[in-house]
């Protein structure tokens, strides 16, 4: 069982709303109607505030017919992750120990949102804690499927047409997995990128981003963000052009096979080597482990991304986790306890050798900018799995993580009649650059 899969564009509609032809409040009436008649299947919402939606796509539709509006995302309909602060819906965090809790702010990405001219719909569904317990949200392709985490909601109310943007946080895979699983486009910028105040998402690499309905949407709404709030103290933020960058051609491209491959089908192997193929055709030179010791060196410092990355969150959640745990530890799932548990067994020493351990593969990542323009490779080893309890598997998308490097999703093949992402990673802190690459992907059908 699924439900339509309409990714709602709202760039795509900004000549008509120009024109006069389309409006932000009837655009919104399209994504509510999406919603009145799925939302009950796919789950993707904690918090709906259709009233506010209403009201601020009224008052957009005003400033577009006056010709004042506030940004290119004014009246852009956006969902908003639950670990993300707002000031007039409460910020669950997936956890039944903040249910209903409101902080009486917005984040500094929510608020730069509403600067801009956005429609704030609702609080999407993550993770408890945006970690690895799910909500009970359902991918849309396939009801009995998992639509990733822990960007949850945001992938599937984004592949439903719920709204056009969803905002999402990764630590480990929690944007480019889910929107791959939905089919849509995910935005995981460089480390600092995007402003966190606010946001629960306090991990050193965590990232902000966004999931929707195209590239040209993802891009619109982070840029916006940044060019009200910058990024993560100490980070320049993200930077680039308005609208977003124009499609570039890599030079090269190398190809990461990463500790997935050897889980990924026979089938999902030979549609993904056609992709490759076609960048080939087109000019790109592809370089491999095979090729390259520099790559080679990249695919081995990768197989310790997600242990590293597991030590790495382990130690930096302790707090405040062993405080929820005080204030009540029946309200915390038996996972998180576990997870606590084998943290607190860790000792400075460490947490410093897993840092250590990172920035050696950030090295030696960094060294392949010399060589080619990104990396190519897979948002998973396949389709969304069977079943709510599990978000996936993340040996695709940590490795970006890790390396805080600029990750990308776009929706380009399909195994089994099911989305699944080819995914682009950058370099650090060239968000803009990679986001031309991945465009001009998108353009040529790869």
């Amino acid at each position: 069982m699924s439900v339509p899969i309409a990714p709602r564009s709202y760039v795509a509609a900004a000549s008509a709303i120009a024109g006069g032809s389309d409006n932000p409040r009837a655009f919104l009436e399209r994504c509510l109607d999406s919603i009145d008649a799925h939302e009950k299947d796919v789950l993707a919402f904690v918090h709906l505030d259709i009233e506010s939606a209403r009201k601020s796509a009224d008052a957009s539709a005003a400033r577009w017919r006056a010709g004042k509006q506030l940004s290119p995302i004014d009246g852009m309909p956006v969902g908003v992750k639950d670990v993300i602060e707002t000031v007039d819906m409460p910020t669950g965090m997936g956890s039944p120990l903040f249910a209903g809790v409101r902080s009486g702010r917005d984040a500094a990405s929510v608020k730069a949102l509403r600067q801009a001219g956005a429609v704030i719909v609702g609080k999407t569904v993550t993770t408890e804690f945006a970690a690895s317990v799910p909500g009970p949200t359902r991918n849309p392709h396939d009801l009995r499927r998992t639509p990733g985490g822990s960007s949850s909601g945001s992938a599937a109310g984004s592949a439903a047409g719920f709204f056009s943007v969803g905002l999402g946080t990764q630590v480990v895979g929690s944007i480019v997995r889910p929107a791959g699983f939905c089919g849509v486009v995910g935005f995981k910028p460089s480390l600092g990128a995007i402003n966190r105040g606010g946001s629960h998402d306090f991990m050193s690499q965590s990232s902000q981003g966004a999931l929707g309905a195209s590239l040209a949407d993802v891009w619109a709404a982070l840029i916006e963000i940044a060019n009200r709030c910058g990024g993560d103290p100490g980070w320049p933020g993200l930077a680039g052009p308005v609208p977003q960058p124009v499609a570039k051609a890599p030079r090269a491209l190398v190809v990461l096979e990463t500790p997935g491959w050897p889980k990924v089908s026979a089938g999902l192997k030979v549609d993904f080597d056609a992709v490759v193929d076609k960048l080939a055709k087109a000019g790109v030179k592809i370089v491999s482990r095979k090729q390259s010791p520099a790559v080679e060196a990249v695919e081995k410092a990768i197989e310790q991304a997600l242990p590293l990355t597991r030590d790495i969150n382990g130690w930096e959640s302790i707090w405040p986790l062993n405080i929820y745990r005080d204030r009540d530890a029946e309200k915390l799932s038996r996972d998180m306890r576990e997870k606590l548990a084998e943290a607190e067994k860790m000792t400075p020493d460490d947490y410093r050798r897993a840092l250590a351990a990172r920035d050696l593969m950030r090295q030696a990542y960094a060294a392949l900018a010399d060589i080619a323009d990104g990396c190519v490779t897979l948002s998973a080893p396949g389709p969304a799995p069977i079943g709510l309890g599990h978000t996936g598997d993340p040996a695709f998308v940590v490795a970006g993580s890790a390396l805080g490097v600029p990750a990308l999703t776009l929706p380009l093949l399909r195994e089994q009649g099911l989305p699944v992402g080819v995914q682009l990673m950058g370099f650090a802190q060239r968000d803009a650059e990679a986001v031309a690459v991945a465009a001009w992907i998108n353009a040529l059908g790869a």
